[in-house]
């Protein structure tokens, strides 16, 4: 049997979870949860770990050089780093609005990447 200790991330408390694995990599138990929350995290983590992505991209023309993003839903761990290669040399015209989306399907994971802050045009001011 193989144990496998985890932090839980699905709510603020944080419990510490155990995972109990048979030999063929079957969950047989999932131990320390204080919430449904709790198992659900574990039980995805040992068998498909994923995350969400968060990052910046340029802006052009806006209030400000850069812009907030995340990846719409989390994607496979294991894809992290496309995800963050594929935002590289990445830049948007302004205005951006808020769930904008940036990228659509990033390094083929089937999640979008969406803005997360607002960028407006700067406005003109005239001396009157």
């Amino acid at each position: 049997m193989n144990k496998t200790e985890l932090t839980c991330i699905g709510c603020p408390m944080g419990c510490a979870v155990t995972v109990e694995m048979d030999g063929e990599g079957q969950i047989t138990g999932v131990t320390g949860n204080t919430c449904k929350r709790g198992e659900d995290y574990a039980r995805k983590e040992v068998t498909n770990p994923t995350r969400i992505v968060t990052s910046t991209v340029k802006v052009e023309g806006g209030t400000s050089e850069m812009v907030s993003v995340k990846t719409k839903t989390d994607i496979p761990k294991g894809k992290i780093f496309a995800c963050v290669e594929g935002l590289k040399g990445v830049c948007v015209k302004a205005p951006v609005h808020i769930g904008d989306v940036i990228v659509s399907d990033i390094a083929g994971t089937g999640a979008d990447i969406v803005a997360t802050k607002e960028v407006p045009v700067p406005r003109l001011t005239s001396d009157l």
